[in-house]
């Protein structure tokens, strides 16, 4: 099996996983409640974000939808016109699909994105999901593969000069 199609099966996986542990929270943790997870460093705590990372665009949430949406599909064509073909980038690509994906579901069906995870040690630190560590891991392995693999793995070689023009050397 390719691994382009090993990386869609994780992503979809991982919006499964995603969505449940979403419905998981919302059917046993009342709103703004929280329950330690790993103790002293992430807990469970629901939240309803109306707006994305550190509530920015709060209450915008078609903009954030359509946003959201032409990224998934950007990236989704980078995979299917094979712009993108190294085993790393590939899976980055369908990290950021699927978290986005996750996310987007949310926000048509209920209007916000259900957060869950909490670091109790950067009180701070916006409450987070599955989709957004997939979001953020596919950032960073998309970052690392153009600053180190894409370049001599996926870049395509334009031909120097014009091609087509005769030669006068004859």
């Amino acid at each position: 099996m390719p691994f382009t199609a090993l990386s869609a099966l994780l992503g979809l996986a991982l919006l499964a996983l995603d969505q449940w542990v979403k419905h998981y929270i919302t059917l046993t943790l009342p709103l703004g409640e929280t329950r330690p997870l790993l103790p002293g460093f992430v807990e469970w705590k629901a939240v309803h974000n109306y707006g994305a990372a550190w509530s920015s665009f709060s209450g915008q949430r078609w903009l954030l939808v359509a946003a959201t949406g032409l990224i998934v599909l950007a990236i989704l064509a980078l995979l299917v016109r094979r712009v993108v073909r190294h085993p790393l980038g590939t899976l980055a690509c369908c990290l950021i699909i699927s978290g986005g994906l996750g996310n987007i579901l949310d926000r048509v069906r209920l209007g916000y994105v259900v957060d869950m995870f909490h670091f109790q040690f950067y009180e701070s630190y916006p409450v987070f999901n599955v989709a957004d560590m997939c979001i953020v891991s596919g950032c960073v392995l998309g970052l690392v593969y153009y600053q180190w693999f894409y370049e001599k793995y996926d870049k395509k070689e334009k031909p120097h000069g014009n091609a087509d023009a005769p030669s006068h050397g004859t």
